[in-house]
């Protein structure tokens, strides 16, 4: 028994009437999608002072920005879990230079305070402990010293369910020039010291992640969406948090999943490259 042939149809649609209608359906369409519309991209800024001079309402003014782009990152479906958004402004000397007076200590007359902003295992007490001892080891081995570490004032009640599962313990570690090495010196050894903790960290198989450790500035992010970074990082309402630069970003997770340590770029800061729009408020 021969083959038979099939007719040239589908469901019942012959291909000439298919493509007739697939081209009827584009012309209607035709000026109602525009590739130009599409925005998939985070949302970043800078709010710099034209005058050089560390202000209270350039953080402020960071602040309102950020969240002012809420809508170039995605929202979880239990409304209050982010993609993830941050801020990167100066380190405020006298907010910390006055915390370390609460505990009893001295800051070094004249000299820069360096802070660590750290992430790290929320749950592990045992983790916790080996990942401090990481970091002190190394900023010891170069000679400086450390004042002490500060637990991060947060509130979870802005974040959502899955936010909070995997929050990390937020600290600071606020480390002492020792050695009065000039600023730059002192940042580029800041930099070899991260590195090694990094390094540290890896091998000894810790969930340890540095947001910022520098002599110049410091990074406050989370997966909490971009109108609840002063809610949950009351820091950043303190008016001694003063500066000439805020950096602000509101991720939009694409070809990875959103996590804490993703909310907010440290690195690509340095050589200031992003593949996203950039916009730029002056003020002063």
């Amino acid at each position: 028994m021969g083959m038979q042939k099939h007719p040239d149809t589908t469901h019942g649609e012959s291909a000439k009437e298919f493509f007739e209608a697939w081209d009827n359906n584009v012309a209607a369409l035709d000026g109602l999608y525009d590739p130009a519309d599409e925005r998939d991209s985070c949302g970043v800024g800078l709010v710099a002072a034209l005058d050089g001079k560390r202000r209270r309402d350039v953080v402020e003014a960071g602040i309102a920005a950020l969240k002012a782009i809420w809508h170039r990152g995605a929202v979880d479906a239990d409304g209050k879990t982010g993609d993830g958004a941050g801020i990167h402004v100066e380190i405020p000397q006298k907010f910390f230079a006055d915390a370390i007076t609460s505990t009893g200590d001295q800051p070094v007359e004249g000299a820069l305070i360096a802070v660590g902003q750290v992430f790290l295992p929320k749950t592990d007490l045992v983790a916790q402990e080996q990942c401090r001892q990481i970091i002190e080891t190394e900023i010891l081995a170069f000679g400086y010293g450390i004042y002490g570490w500060r637990q991060v004032p947060i509130d979870t009640a802005c974040i959502g369910e899955k936010a909070n599962a995997t929050r990390p313990e937020i600290e600071q570690i606020m480390i002492r020039n020792l050695p009065a090495t000039a600023e730059d010196a002192f940042e580029r050894d800041l930099y070899v010291i991260r590195r090694r903790i990094e390094k540290a960290a890896i091998a000894a198989q810790v969930d340890l992640y540095i947001c910022s450790l520098s002599c110049r500035s410091i990074i406050y992010k989370g997966m909490f969406l971009a109108e609840h970074l002063t809610e949950f990082y009351p820091d950043l309402l303190d008016e001694r948090f003063v500066s000439r630069f805020a950096i602000y970003h509101q991720r939009y997770s694409t070809n990875t999943f959103p996590t804490w340590k993703l909310a907010q770029p440290s690195g690509v800061w340095r050589i200031m490259v992003k593949s996203t729009p950039f916009p730029a408020t002056s003020t002063g």
